[in-house]
C-alpha cells in the first residue's frame, strides 16, 4: 500500500504507540509510511518548554478551571465520557478524498496538501459543508488556490500554503490558544500565526506591547529584534486568527465569508482535545481526550469567540483589553497573563508543561 492509502492515527504518537496503533488497524493495515511523519511532529516537541516561576501570581476570579480530581481519569478504553481518544480516530487521505465530489475535490486541493493531519482528521466533515465550499468558490477566485499557485499580483495573505500555518502545532499538543481577529494585510507580513510576522518585517505595535508584557513579568526577558512567533507555536501555543485570510492593506475584508464559522469548530475541537497528547503523572501516560487548556482572550472580540465554551470545563479562560496602542494601557499592560498561564499549566501538566515565553528561536 502507498501511504496515502493507509488507514493512520496521525497525532504525535511515539515509537511505543506505533506498534499499538498498528495492531489496532483495520486488517493488514500498517504505518510504515505515516511513521515519518508522526515522529516529526514528536520531534517539534522533545525538548523540555519548563519555566521556572520564582513568584507566582495569584489565579483571579477569571480563571475558571477544575482540580486535578475533575479531570479525565485515565482509561484503556478507546472513550472517555463518551469521548473517543484522539489516538484512536483512524484517517485515511484516500477515502477522504474519494468522498469528495469533483469541485469539492478541487476546492479542499489546499486543505488536503497542507493542513496538519491531526487536525484534518477531525476537521475533514466541516470542510465540506456548503458553508466551507462557499468560502473556498470565493477564495478560489481570489486566487487563492494551490498551496504554490501565487497569481502575479497577491492580493490576498497570507499566502496559499500558510492560511494554516497554525494547524502545524498538533492537537493533541495544544495547551494554550492566542485568538486573533484576522491576518496582517500588509505585504509579506501574515503568514498563518496570529499576532507574529516574517522574519525581516518590523515588529507590529500590537507584538511590541506583547513584548512589553512579558518584560514586566519575566524582566531578565531580552526582547528579539524580529516577530516570528514560531517557538511558541512548537511549545504548544495555538495561535489562531478569527478569519484566516484578509484582502491585501484592507483589515477585517474576509470577515463575515464563513471563516468564523470554521475557527468557531477549530475552537470547539480545541477544547474536547488540547492536551490530548501530553503525558503527565507517575505512569507519563497521555489521557487521550482534552486536559484542558488556557485560552488568551485579548479584546472584545476574542472573548466573544469562547464566550459560549463551557467555562466549568477543564480550561482557563483570561479575558484581557487587545495589546494594541489603542487599549494596552486599559488592562493589557500589567495582566501577568503569561505567569498565570504557567501556572495553571503547571498544576495541569507539572513542571514541563510551562511554555518558555521567552524563547524565540531565530
Amino acid at each position: 500500500m502507498s501511504a496515502e492509502e493507509e488507514v493512520v492515527y496521525f497525532e504525535d504518537i511515539g515509537p511505543s504507540r506505533r506498534s499499538t496503533v498498528a495492531s489496532e488497524a483495520v486488517g493488514a493495515t500498517k504505518l510504515q509510511g505515516a511513521s515519518t511523519t508522526t515522529q516529526t511532529l514528536v520531534d517539534m516537541f522533545s525538548a523540555s518548554n519548563a519555566q521556572p516561576s520564582s513568584k507566582r501570581l495569584k489565579t483571579t476570579s477569571s480563571v475558571s478551571s477544575l482540580d486535578s480530581s475533575h479531570s479525565p481519569s485515565r482509561s484503556t478504553n478507546a472513550t472517555i465520557f463518551g469521548i473517543q481518544k484522539l489516538n484512536s480516530i483512524p484517517f485515511s487521505m484516500k477515502a477522504f478524498q474519494e468522498s469528495l465530489n469533483e469541485e469539492q475535490a478541487k476546492l479542499l486541493r489546499l486543505e488536503c496538501a497542507v493542513m496538519g493531519k491531526s487536525w484534518l482528521k477531525v476537521l475533514k466533515e466541516e470542510i465540506k459543508q456548503p458553508y466551507f465550499i462557499a468560502l473556498k468558490r470565493f477564495l478560489w477566485g481570489e486566487g487563492v488556490r494551490e498551496p504554490e499557485y501565487l497569481p502575479q499580483t497577491l492580493k490576498v495573505f497570507p499566502p496559499p500554503r500558510d492560511i494554516y500555518s497554525w494547524s502545524q502545532t498538533p492537537l493533541g499538543k495544544v495547551k494554550v490558544v492566542i485568538i486573533g481577529q484576522d491576518p496582517y494585510p500588509g505585504p509579506n507580513q501574515a503568514h498563518g500565526l496570529c499576532f507574529s510576522v516574517r522574519m525581516g518585517i518590523s515588529i507590529p505595535p500590537s507584538l511590541h506591547n506583547i513584548y512589553a508584557e512579558i518584560k514586566n513579568e519575566y524582566p531578565e526577558f531580552e526582547p528579539p529584534k524580529h516577530g516570528n512567533l514560531a517557538s511558541w507555536a512548537s511549545a504548544g501555543v495555538l495561535m489562531l486568527n478569527s478569519s484566516l485570510t484578509v484582502e491585501a492593506r484592507k483589515a477585517n475584508s474576509h470577515s463575515d465569508k464563513g471563516w468564523e464559522r470554521f475557527t468557531d469548530k477549530v475552537i470547539d475541537v480545541v477544547d474536547k482535545w488540547g492536551g490530548a497528547s501530553i503525558k503527565t503523572g507517575s505512569s507519563g501516560e497521555a489521557s487521550g481526550v482534552g486536559r484542558g487548556v488556557v485560552f488568551l482572550a485579548w479584546g472584545a472580540f476574542a472573548e466573544k469567540r469562547v464566550a459560549r465554551l463551557n467555562k466549568a470545563s477543564y480550561s482557563a479562560f483570561l479575558p484581557r483589553p487587545h495589546p494594541s496602542p489603542k487599549s494596552a494601557h486599559r488592562g493589557f499592560l500589567g495582566n501577568g497573563h503569561f505567569k498565570a498561564a504557567n501556572d495553571w499549566l503547571e498544576r495541569k501538566y507539572g513542571p514541563d508543561g510551562c511554555v518558555d515565553w521567552c524563547r524565540f528561536d531565530a
